[in-house]
Order: C-alpha cells, then sequence, then structure tokens
C-alpha cells in the first residue's frame, strides 16, 4: 500500500470512528426492544429498578412503558399485552406512544387504525424516522405503493442518504411486500 493511501485509509478510519460514536446513541433510542428482559403478564420491566414491578406502578415512567410495550410487540409478539401497557401510560399522546400503539395495532390486522396513529405521530414529529417507517410498511400492506414509497423519499432526505435503517427495511418490504 501507498504511502498516500494508506494515510487516506487512516484518515477514512478515524473518522468513521469519531462519527461513529456520535451517531449511535441517536439511533439506539427508543429500539433496543433486543436486550430488555420480559416480564410475566400483568408485570412491567422498571429500568430505574432493573426487574419487573406490577404493571401500574406509579414509579415507572412513560417513557419505559412505552419502551416495553415496544419490545413486547416487537420482540414478543405479545401485541395484546403491549397495548394493555401503553393504556397505562399517563400521557400516550407522545409521537414514539402513538407510533409504538400504531405497530401494535397493525400487527394485530387493524392497519386502517396503525395508520390513523402513525399519521399523529408522524404530526407531532416530522423528523421522526422509524414512525415513517412503520407508516410505509402500512401503506404496503394496504397496496398503496404510491404512499409507501412518499415515506421512503422523505426517510431518505431526513437521513441523507439511503444506509440507514429504515430506508433499508421499508425498501426491503416495497420490494417484497409478502415480508410483512
Amino acid at each position: 500500500m501507498t504511502t498516500k493511501a494508506f494515510r487516506l485509509a487512516s484518515i477514512a478510519l478515524g473518522a468513521s470512528l469519531t462519527f461513529g460514536a456520535f451517531a449511535v446513541p441517536v439511533f439506539a433510542a427508543g429500539d433496543d426492544s433486543s436486550t430488555t428482559p420480559t416480564c410475566k403478564k400483568g408485570e412491567i420491566y422498571d429500568q430505574k429498578a432493573k426487574k419487573c414491578v406490577k404493571q401500574q406502578s406509579a414509579n415507572v415512567t412513560d417513557e419505559n412503558r412505552a419502551d416495553y410495550a415496544y419490545s413486547l410487540a416487537k420482540k414478543d409478539h405479545r401485541y395484546e399485552e403491549a397495548l394493555a401497557v401503553l393504556d397505562t401510560m399517563k400521557n400516550p399522546n407522545t409521537a414514539e406512544a402513538l407510533n409504538y400503539r400504531g405497530y401494535v395495532t397493525r400487527k394485530l390486522g387493524r392497519t386502517d387504525e396503525g395508520i390513523s396513529y402513525y399519521r399523529k405521530s408522524v404530526a407531532m414529529d416530522p423528523k421522526y424516522t422509524l414512525v415513517r417507517e412503520y407508516l410505509g410498511e402500512a401503506y404496503v400492506i394496504k397496496g398503496q405503493m404510491d404512499l409507501a414509497k412518499d415515506q421512503l423519499n422523505t426517510i431518505k432526505t431526513l437521513c441523507g442518504n439511503t444506509s440507514c435503517e429504515e430506508y433499508r427495511d421499508l425498501h426491503a418490504a416495497i420490494m417484497n411486500p409478502s415480508s410483512l
């Protein structure tokens, strides 16, 4: 390898490590369902206490409730239980909670209801790419590919490229609708 090529490779590696350290927390927020422990029905994982507690516990934050509901749905496919957890939130009208409610209702086969929650979430946070991915997937299910592609293009604009996970996942769904 020439000296110039070696220097360029070193700069590229250094930049990717530097900028990668800043990017990870942004993309990980609210979507780390794979590491959340699963509790028995009627319980919720309290992230502060690091244990399962009664679902009605006053000490569990709404953010914790939304994250746990999403984990129940995404990781464990316990959709009805996820809805029950979302129903315990003091303020269920956040972009994340509405997105997760949309996800759960869509997975239960109530696609139109899911779309209504997704739209409310988008109205609250137009830059929230995960809700746009899920809204696009709902449009794919409905056969409304033009609307799904609109969401895909918006995600591309928000991410600045086509390499973010939300873009890749929605693109895959558009290319293979039977995967949903």
